[in-house]
């Protein structure tokens, strides 16, 4: 997604050296439609610079700094000596995220998606989110939850979620549930003790799959599932809670599955 406005002074850009002057160089901006910046050869590099082509060639991809816009003039002028490696290579990561998001944006409405509704979309998930990419990322940890604040329509979330999940790789993510449990007979104790052991899996878990049982308070038990991906979250969230269910039913006892924890007795 490319802005059709200016970018902002101080704001970091990655761009295209597309020209080489003497007295410095001409950056087409990637992220901005038919914007191009000027780089004074006293912002290329720290020191004295005798031949501006002894430090950037053309078609190299740069990070810059903008030090002032005039939309008047049509001018923005940048500086390269000003952005540090930490910068740059946060940048250029953020950069190749917004066009991973852009093709997923294709993906999710076709590649013939009319400018109006890609602006539209992609406008509600930077005013959301921050970036395009973010919110295919919590879309992909959080399904449909993620989007709630935005205006997309249901339709529009459900293509956004079902091309994150497709997608987005995250390091892992995290569900939790409570599943409240009462025994009633002489037993109860061990009832319940079997029961969360149930709940643990009982080597049913598969190996990437982190699963904790904890107690919350009588009767509550919280259950929390780390995974690689969403949809692996959530099935064994809920068959740790089906686990403990079978076996507290066995000893006649009852249990009751919510997402949400209890607070009627706080």
């Amino acid at each position: 997604m490319k802005y059709s406005g200016w970018p902002e002074e101080g704001e970091l850009v990655v761009g295209r050296i597309d020209e080489i002057e003497d007295f410095g160089v001409f950056v087409d901006l990637l992220e901005y439609d038919d914007k191009r910046g000027l780089c004074h050869i006293s912002e290329v590099a720290s020191g004295w610079i005798k031949n501006v082509r002894d430090h950037v060639n053309t078609d190299q991809r740069v990070v810059a700094k903008v030090l002032d816009v005039d939309e008047s003039a049509q001018q923005i002028d940048l500086s390269l000596k000003d952005v540090n490696d930490h910068q740059r290579k946060d940048k250029i990561q953020e950069w190749k995220n917004e066009r991973k998001a852009d093709n997923w944006m294709e993906q999710s409405f076709g590649e013939d998606i009319s400018d109006e509704k890609y602006a539209a979309v992609g406008n509600d998930l930077l005013a959301t989110f921050g970036s395009m990419y973010e919110g295919f990322e919590q879309a992909a940890i959080h399904g449909d939850d993620a989007l709630e604040d935005t205006d997309l329509s249901e339709d529009e979330v459900d293509a956004i979620v079902e091309t994150a999940r497709e997608n987005v790789s995250v390091p892992y993510v995290e569900v939790s549930g409570y599943v409240d449990l009462q025994a009633f007979d002489g037993d109860g104790v061990d009832a319940i003790k079997e029961a969360l052991q149930a709940a643990e899996g009982n080597g049913e878990v598969p190996e990437e799959v982190e699963l904790e049982v904890t107690y919350v308070g009588s009767p509550e038990y919280r259950i929390k599932v780390r995974a690689p991906d969403y949809k692996t979250a959530e099935s064994q969230l809920e068959a740790s809670a089906e686990r403990a269910a079978d076996e507290i039913e066995v000893h006649g006892g009852t249990a009751q599955y919510h997402r949400e924890r209890n607070t009627d007795e706080e």
